[in-house]
């Protein structure tokens, strides 16, 4: 397995990740970025010693061609996707080598489907886009409430609520705590893309018409906050609200089940004096979030302007948390699911590290360890999701990157 960029914040989360992980379970792996010695200096940085480099570019395609060949699996954390990824899925395409990423450019990731699901599933490999906090843990967890409702009730899924809590380190919070610039970078390309129209589509990874409008139908995003469990307010999901419910429109229908209803949110919770505070937080995250829909909406040739515009105001990818303030986080999902019968199905998912660096960089190295592991994962090839690639019987490893998801009874 390579680590494809890790020099980046995620990357190196990753990479130190993989040098006790993949140990432990005999499996080798290397680290790869277009300066073998900033590479050398970074694994050095987080602890990793002994680790293989290897010098690839995403500019140089027989470099990416090479660190393909040698790789089961390639997890790339070079992002903008938009702009860097496509030569490195090319490379792998051409290099039988599964691919992973952390995108959630949802026009990109279509035009991956588009471009590539014939020939990856042919060839036998898996690519597997938005494999971070966004979207794995929800995909994971919204099938395994499918595949409950099935075995329990002999009944498919009608509704499902989905609320995201999360527990920031004591302290003064930091701007850099939330969102890293690789993630404006990211909303920046999203937005200039020529499909940008697809950003804030639910079924913008289907790609049977018939079913793309049932979801859209059945499905619709919504920004507005929310009344939520214990006096919660519910927020649009941060980054955004877009990229979860894509994911895992598109499991449904790669597994021919039935469209139905997902929402999604954050909480914010506080005693009821702070209930107007929490309201105007919500709608600030509501307002931003329909902002940039109304951008992906807008012609293409403002859509580019304002892309040009934020790729300059926006932080770049460098820009991210202190490490001293990645451990101390904890994060919580509930899911609740309503059957077609009117039956309940619960999951849980509870976990520890920020959710968008370290959870993410866990979650990611141990998906590939999985795809990565002869007769692990379910023989589902292709442009696939987080939860068809690596089915529900991969959630107990998952332990191992401080994320437990189960059935609530």
């Amino acid at each position: 397995m390579v680590v494809f960029g890790a020099t980046g914040i995620t990357g190196r989360q990753v990479a130190a990740y993989l040098a006790t992980r993949a140990a432990a379970l005999g499996r080798t792996w290397a680290a790869a970025g277009r300066d073998a010695a900033k590479v050398e200096r970074t694994l050095a940085d987080v602890g990793v010693s002994g680790a293989e480099v290897i010098t690839a570019d995403v500019s140089d395609p027989l470099s990416l061609r090479a660190m393909a060949a040698r790789a089961k699996v390639v997890l790339n954390l070079v992002g903008p996707y938009t702009r860097y990824g496509r030569p490195v899925i090319e490379a792998c395409a051409a290099e039988g080598a599964s691919y992973l990423d952390l995108t959630g450019e949802i026009p990109f990731a279509r035009d991956i489907v588009d471009d590539f699901h014939a020939k990856t599933s042919e060839a036998g490999i898996k690519v597997v886009q938005i494999s971070g906090f966004e979207a794995l843990p929800p995909d994971l967890a919204v099938l395994l409430a499918a595949e409950a409702a099935t075995e329990r009730f002999g009944e498919k899924l009608a509704e499902v609520d989905l609320i995201v809590t999360t527990r920031p380190p004591p302290g003064v919070p930091r701007p850099s705590d939330l969102i890293s610039g690789g993630t404006f970078q990211s909303l920046a390309a999203a937005a200039g893309d020529p499909n940008a129209e697809r950003v804030t589509d639910p079924a913008a990874l289907i790609t049977d018409g018939e079913r793309a409008e049932r979801v859209r139908a059945v499905s619709p995003i919504r920004l507005r906050p929310r009344r939520g469990p214990g006096g919660a307010v519910i927020a649009p999901m941060a980054p955004a609200a877009f990229i979860n419910p894509a994911v895992i429109q598109r499991t449904a229908a790669l597994l021919d089940i039935e469209p139905f209803a997902y929402r999604e949110g954050m909480a914010i919770g506080g005693p009821a004096p702070t209930l107007p505070l929490r309201y105007a937080a919500a709608g600030a995250l509501a307002g931003t979030q329909a902002a940039v829909a109304a951008a992906a909406q807008a012609r293409p040739a403002i859509r580019s302007r304002i892309s040009e515009m934020l790729v300059r105001a926006l932080p770049s990818s460098g820009f991210g948390p202190h490490p001293d303030r990645l451990e101390a986080w904890r994060w919580r999902m509930a899911l609740d699911a309503r059957t077609t019968g009117g039956k309940s199905v619960g999951v849980e998912i509870e976990a520890r590290g920020h959710p968008g660096y370290l959870s993410t960089a866990k979650i990611l190295g141990e998906a590939g360890l999985a795809i990565a592991t002869e007769g692990e994962t379910p023989a589902r090839f292709g442009c696939v999701t987080p939860a068809v690639a690596l089915g529900t019987e991969s959630i107990p490893r998952f332990a191992e990157a401080d994320m437990a998801i189960r059935l609530v009874d």
